[in-house]
């Protein structure tokens, strides 16, 4: 890896590790390795200032810290949303170490995956504000999810690797074990001066929206495009969850009848009692009314520099 040049500073960052990450304890590295390989990579490591607490804050208090260039995260877009809740509005950047099982926001950012590559990112990239989402006060980067996802997410498997068509039809074996055991979700849904009652199996809030086209899946067409996309499915028998997939696999499924999608960017779930959200890969339960927002270009982000024409 080549180390910045002499006429660029050197940066101060602080690292944030999460240790439970799956490329973390997979691969065996460790926050002292790592610091190591920032330290050859030409960054100036300033020791993180409650190592000891938990994750959320560990962020907070990182972010806080005066003189630093940027606060480098390593771990998953779980992590990562997490980071952004201590860092959207600030004016310090977050750098992406992607060690995570998905790294969807790493791939969607064009990041690289290769962790010197991704630390070369942090000496030498430049910054650029990205969209976050906001519900109930809870940020997240790529999507808020409810009914039969964030149901099943105590399930999924440690290991998920990338999402190919393999990975979509296990996927779709586990919903159709549990189509079965749960009623439809039901919700107020408030959408612009419109508000009517859903009952839904799936519902997911984008921040941005999807890409269509053959392995584009889970893949954002932008994470700076100003809005929300709001994806709503009120039934998904086995026939529907056949169809779904097979939109999902080829690429073509923005326009099937058994998916309503709506652009946006403010939106209110009520319903009788608390729902199961999950946010970028991470569930919480959250009191009605779910206030979502978009946070337009709330969250900088160091990504690569673009090359000289």
């Amino acid at each position: 890896m080549t180390n910045p040049s002499r006429e660029t500073p050197v940066r101060r960052i602080v690292l944030v590790a999460n240790v439970v990450a799956g490329s973390l304890v997979d691969g065996g590295l460790t926050p002292d390795a790592l610091r190591s390989r920032l330290d050859a990579g030409g960054l100036t490591v300033v020791p993180e200032p409650r190592p000891d607490a938990p994750l959320p804050e560990r962020l907070a208090a990182a972010a806080e810290l005066p003189g630093i260039d940027a606060v480098a995260v390593a771990g998953g877009d779980g992590t990562l949303a997490c980071a952004a809740q201590a860092l959207a509005g600030r004016e310090v950047p977050l750098g992406i170490l992607p060690l995570g099982t998905m790294n969807l926001l790493a791939k969607d950012l064009g990041l690289p995956l290769d962790l010197d590559a991704a630390i070369a990112v942090l000496a030498t990239g430049t910054m650029r504000a990205i969209d976050a989402g906001e519900v109930n006060g809870h940020v997240f980067l790529i999507n808020s999810v409810l009914g039969l996802p964030a149901r099943m997410a105590r399930h999924r498997e440690a290991k998920r690797g990338r999402m190919g068509v393999t990975d979509l039809l296990r996927m779709g074996a586990g919903l159709l074990r549990h189509l079965g055991r749960y009623p439809r979700d039901r919700a107020l849904l408030t959408l612009g001066s419109e508000t009517r009652r859903v009952r839904f199996r799936t519902l997911a809030v984008v921040c941005g929206d999807y890409r269509e086209g053959l392995g584009q899946v889970l893949s954002r067409a932008g994470v700076d495009g100003g809005h929300l996309t709001l994806y709503l499915v009120e039934t998904l028998s086995a026939a529907r969850l056949v169809r779904l997939g097979l939109g999902f696999a080829i690429g073509e499924w923005r326009r099937l009848p058994d998916l309503e999608r709506h652009e946006t960017d403010a939106l209110t779930l009520d319903a009788r009692k608390a729902l199961r959200v999950m946010n970028d890969g991470e569930v919480v339960l959250i009191a009605p009314p779910l206030r979502y927002r978009l946070r337009a270009s709330a969250l900088r982000v160091l990504v690569p520099a673009e090359e000289p024409r």
